[in-house]
């Protein structure tokens, strides 16, 4: 057995009112549809995440496949702070394989689950009520054979017969799991029902007392953060979140709606994280290019309009007070107060010093290739905004980390008279390519022209186009979505020229797809 302990667990019992923050972006955000990762992407966001103060870090799920498997060691290699925890299935096979990877983290945790509703038991596991027990009571034992700090998740809990769920429960911390979390995995509860769930489980299992209990809630019916900050009211102290509310179907609660909450209203809601606000913007634009899912502008604390005032009495008060209408400062969460407004005659100083602003730190040579970037776009516009800068950086990120292909040039001719021609230039594979096609419309002749040079089944779910700023000269972001055998994958591209954008976007989603079949393997159940 490890010699660490849960430093994060000492933490909260010290404090009544310090909450844990597990951020699941990782695992649980990367089952969203679309949204797989590279290892360097997964090492880069559990590394911010570290760095802003997360508590723990759900890496991944060893099991599912040999990426997953490296990027849970390869993170737990390099975190300095932060707890990392690994998903394992109720079995033996899945607890090593999760421990393979943990073994050499300085603050280990092991994560296991099984379901316990009815609809589980009988129709996902073909188990009783006794066979479940038996397998809870042998897999949290083996678990903490190897390790001092072991997770154990009831799936499904708030769809469990409430007096067997009790039976888990206390069975689960007989056999020495540290911090029990009641998952609502469908997204099915609401906050009353969330905080006396945690109440009931309180009261009727007086091991819980020496455990952190946790509470992992989904947003079908959007209300996972209330739920989460409901379970917390009641004696919860670890919330299981992502970053931007990524996550399966309507997505997980929200890290930096729960985390502002608490830091906004701590008149009603006196508890406390170490989360470090002011990273919250950069964590969820690095999120948000990574995975390929673009944040709504109207999303909760990061969302584009989230400080944006339109109706003139909002104008009015805001001029005059920013409190009359705002509860938060934009600063809080680690966005400036200029939005302006940079040129072709802005040199490396100054542009380095808005990127600081933004809350950007780029190495050297990440830095010399934005400027050369932003020179360009300064020749193809005239005033550069911070969503073009945003946007701008989002694209390189994407072009840096799925750069098996990348498009080099594309010419076209359209127009009223007759069939769209593309005429394109890749690279693929460090191999320089040319093709041209035609096509009914530019768009789909720059298509035409990718499939005929990299051949593939995939086929295109979406095609969105929207202004990253507003003028005629404005940049194009562009978003495409493909699906093959199953596997949905999304690639972004932002450029002055909206075709250019539409191929570079459309290549990205096939950088992504190739990313997708290197890491397939056969499909694991991962819910939770």
């Amino acid at each position: 057995m490890t010699s660490q302990t849960d430093s994060a667990r000492v933490h909260a019992d010290r404090d009544p009112n310090r909450v844990l923050i597990f951020d699941t972006t990782l695992r649980d955000g990367e089952q969203s549809p679309g949204a797989t990762m590279t290892l360097e992407e997964k090492i880069q966001i559990a590394m911010l995440l570290d760095e802003m103060g997360v508590d723990i870090i759900e890496a991944g799920f060893p099991i599912a496949s040999q990426g997953d498997f490296e990027a849970v060691t390869e993170i737990s290699r390099r975190m300095q702070n932060a707890v990392t925890c690994g998903l394992a299935r109720a079995s033996k096979g899945d607890i090593e394989r999760a421990w393979g990877a943990l073994q050499h983290a300085k603050r280990p945790r092991i994560h296991t689950f099984i379901g316990t509703s009815p609809l589980h038991r009988e129709h996902q596991l073909s188990m009783s009520k006794e066979q479940v027990l038996d397998k809870i009571r042998e897999t949290i034992t083996f678990a903490r054979s190897l390790c001092d700090n072991v997770q154990w998740s009831p799936m499904d809990a708030t769809r469990t017969e409430a007096d067997y769920l009790v039976e888990t429960v206390a069975l689960a911390v007989e056999c020495g799991a540290t911090t029990i979390n009641i998952p609502d995995t469908v997204g099915y509860t609401a906050p009353r029902e969330s905080a006396q769930l945690i109440a009931m489980l309180r009261e009727k299992v007086p091991g819980l007392k020496d455990c952190v209990i946790a509470t992992h809630c989904h947003n079908d019916l959007g209300m996972a953060t209330a739920n989460a900050l409901a379970a917390v009211e009641a004696g919860a102290r670890q919330i299981e979140c992502t970053i931007n509310g990524l996550g399966e179907r309507a997505g997980n609660t929200a890290l930096e709606e729960v985390v502002m909450a608490m830091k906004v209203r701590r008149d009603i809601l006196p508890y406390s994280t170490e989360v470090d606000t002011t990273k919250i913007m950069k964590a969820s634009r690095l999120v948000s290019t990574v995975s390929g899912f673009n944040v709504q502008y109207n999303k909760a604390i990061v969302g584009k309009n989230a400080f944006a005032h339109e109706s003139g009495i909002h104008q009015d008060g805001m001029l005059k007070n920013a409190e009359t209408f705002e509860i938060m400062r934009p600063e809080d969460v680690g966005l400036t107060e200029s939005n302006l407004v940079m040129g072709k005659h802005s040199g490396r100083a100054a542009f380095r010093d808005k990127l600081a602003q933004m809350g950007f730190d780029l190495g050297d040579n990440a830095f010399q290739e934005a400027f050369v970037r932003f020179k360009a776009l300064a020749d193809a516009k005239k005033e550069i905004y911070d969503d073009d800068i945003v946007a701008l950086l989002e694209d390189q990120q994407t072009s840096a980390t799925h750069s098996r292909m990348r498009l080099v040039s594309l010419g076209m001719v359209c127009g009223t008279e007759g069939p769209a021609v593309a005429t394109l230039t890749m690279e693929i594979d460090g191999e320089t390519h040319h093709h041209e096609t035609t096509g009914n419309g530019p768009v789909d002749a720059t298509f035409r022209a990718v499939k005929a040079l990299v051949p593939h089944t995939a086929r295109l779910k979406l095609y969105q186009v929207h202004a990253v700023t507003d003028g005629t000269d404005a940049q194009a972001e562009v978003s495409v979505r493909l699906e093959e055998d199953g596997k949905i994958v999304t690639g972004h591209a932002a450029d002055a020229d909206t075709l250019v954008a539409s191929g570079r976007a459309y290549i990205n989603a096939l950088n992504r797809l190739m990313v997708r079949r290197e890491k397939s393997a056969p499909p694991v159940q991962a819910a939770e």
